[in-house]
């Protein structure tokens, strides 16, 4: 039931297009017949991580618990990586595997300490433009594409 001059209670939540601006939208750009989007960003959350990690331990990398934060920006890269590859990003995957390389702690890369507070910054940033420009197709999904919904 319709309120007066206004969309139906809750058409939000179900995906009833209630104004124009969807009509004019591209097909490819147009959600599903249920409301989501036809792709999803897996790579935002570890991105954000990532990101968050390395601005906030910008101040240990002279300490010896910055090993820590080695392994924590490698292991979110090469989760990174992953969703990216999935989603064809091929210059995130590049960028994402040099980060992988440069912050890995069992090979360490010798660079002086003001370079590498410069180096955090930088690939926080590209952490959190990878995580928003990563995009993957819901049809690509394994887990989905593979098993019938009950």
């Amino acid at each position: 039931m319709a309120r007066k001059g206004r969309p139906p209670a809750g058409s939000s939540l179900q995906g009833i297009p209630t104004g124009r601006a969807a009509e004019r939208r591209p097909e490819a750009a147009r959600p599903a017949v249920d409301g989501t989007p036809p792709f999803t960003r897996p790579a935002l959350a570890p991105g954000l991580l990532a990101a968050v990690v390395l601005i906030a331990f910008v101040a240990v990398i002279d300490s010896s618990g910055f090993v820590f934060v080695r392994w924590g920006v490698t292991v979110l890269a090469l989760i990174v990586l992953v969703f990216a590859f999935r989603g064809r990003a091929w210059w995130a995957v590049a960028l994402t595997a040099a980060i992988a390389v440069c912050w890995n702690p069992v090979v360490l890369v010798p660079i002086p300490g003001q370079v590498w507070a410069g180096l955090q910054l930088v690939a926080a940033a590209a952490f959190i433009v990878v995580g928003i420009t990563v995009k993957v197709r819901r049809g690509t999904d394994a887990g989905r594409a593979s098993r019938p919904s009950a």
